[in-house]
Formats: C-alpha cells, sequence, structure tokens
C-alpha cells in the first residue's frame, strides 16, 4: 500500500492545471475516509448484528 504522502501527491499529480483548492482538498478528504473505512474494515475480526 501507497504512503499516504505518494498516494496524495499521485491524485494531486493527476489534476488538471486549473483546479481549485477546494477540489484537491475535498479528494484528499475523501481518500482519507476510504482509507480509514479499509483500515476499520481490516481490523475487524468478525461481523456482529445488533438486534
Amino acid at each position: 500500500m501507497q504512503t499516504l504522502r505518494q498516494e496524495a501527491i499521485d491524485v494531486i499529480s493527476k489534476m488538471p492545471e486549473s483546479v481549485k483548492i477546494d477540489d484537491i482538498m475535498y479528494r484528499l478528504y475523501v481518500i482519507d475516509k476510504i482509507r480509514k473505512g479499509r483500515e476499520a474494515v481490516a481490523g475487524e475480526t468478525s461481523f456482529q448484528s445488533k438486534q
């Protein structure tokens, strides 16, 4: 898995030159949420349903 820094650099480098800072910040926010979700799923040992 890439480091967070490298992933951010890759994403920003693929964006158009006219990109706005808000778009960059949003994209990085989404990447952070996806990364945290993947880590949470990988850390779960079992699925428990609350009823």
